[in-house]
């Protein structure tokens, strides 16, 4: 279909890449296309859908988004509110979704809808949803905090008739396999970020270095290396969790705890490590003209999406049998 037909682990390596990029956005948007809005197409689409969708996305031609998250049902993806109800050869999407990274310019979604009355993780469908159809409103750009080079849309479906034959799969393992989804979705972010804190905590070495205060550089006061030398060992850590990861997902295991537990750290960490590092910027730090405020303020969200800290929590503790399975 376009690609090269490697295994995830290549994957990653673009993910570690692209985080030398100096913002967020811009490899989140790619990391949409490539391992959150796809991978369930790739794995369960039938060919005439990876033909429709699938081949001009990698081609570059398409932008794709994912549509999850609701107002009402952000990390809680079992209670979804959308519905595509199934009249003859189409089914009639009405809802709406929030957050949804590239969606004001997005050719099509990867939407998760209640497709049937069923149990909320057995009722639900993935649909290739062409975003020029009628009854598609992207209600408003959504202004943020941080990631303020991606576009993030707030839309709005009513009456939106989409073909059956967009389901990918069948119809009620949508639940099902947008989990296994974000897997991927959550070691691409995991894999990017390593290489944006790197950036954050080299470029902090080379400006306290150079700064001085009370006479000499702030580098050289303990608390500064030291606290350095210990994010940098955590970032170390992380990526040694990451590719542990990775092996055994290319492997064909469940990585479901582990890929939960790096993207866990990895949201945590990369608020420690901006925060950390900001403070030894000292008031240059706290300026749009440096890197470390936008990372500050573009890593925040890597604890909220994809599934908050709560959420992954959650999941590490029903793999743990602390918690029931559902």
């Amino acid at each position: 279909y376009g690609g090269m037909g490697l295994d995830f682990s290549y994957n990653i390596a673009v993910a570690e890449e692209l985080g030398n990029i100096r913002c967020g956005g811009v490899p989140m948007a790619i990391g949409v296309q490539t391992g959150m809005a796809t991978p369930a197409l790739t794995r369960f689409g039938s060919d005439e859908l990876k033909k429709q969708f699938l081949v001009p996305t990698i081609a570059g031609d398409f932008v794709a988004c994912l549509g999850i998250s609701e107002a009402g049902a952000g990390s809680d993806v079992a209670n979804i509110k959308t519905t595509a109800v199934r009249k003859g050869d189409e089914y009639v999407v009405n809802g709406g979704k929030m957050w949804i990274t590239s969606g004001s310019q997005a050719d099509w979604m990867c939407l998760l809808a209640n497709t049937s009355e069923g149990p909320p993780h057995q009722n639900k469908s993935l649909i290739c949803l062409p975003m020029n159809l009628p009854g598609i409103h992207v209600a408003k750009k959504i202004d943020k905090l941080g990631m303020r080079s991606s576009d993030t849309a707030q839309i709005f479906f009513e009456d939106v008739r989409v073909p059956c034959k967009n389901l990918i799969g069948e119809e009620g393992n949508g639940f099902t396999y947008q989990m296994l989804q974000f897997q991927e979705e959550r070691l691409w972010g995991v894999a990017s970020a390593l290489t944006q804190m790197e950036t954050v905590i080299q470029e902090t070495i080379d400006y306290t270095r150079q700064r001085k205060v009370f006479g000499q550089p702030v580098l050289h006061n303990q608390t500064v290396h030291f606290r350095l030398a210990e994010l940098a060992a955590e970032v170390e850590l992380l990526r040694s969790l990451l590719h542990r990861a990775v092996a055994l997902y290319v492997e064909g295991n469940d990585v479901t705890k582990l890929a939960s537990m790096a993207k866990l750290k990895m949201g945590r960490l990369s608020r420690e490590v901006t925060d950390s590092c900001l403070q030894f910027w000292g008031g240059m730090g706290f300026t749009s003209e440096v890197l470390v405020s936008r990372f500050y303020r573009d890593l925040r969200l890597m604890s909220i999406g994809a599934g908050s800290d709560e959420t992954m929590l959650s999941i590490i503790c029903k793999y743990m049998d602390i918690l029931p399975r559902k």
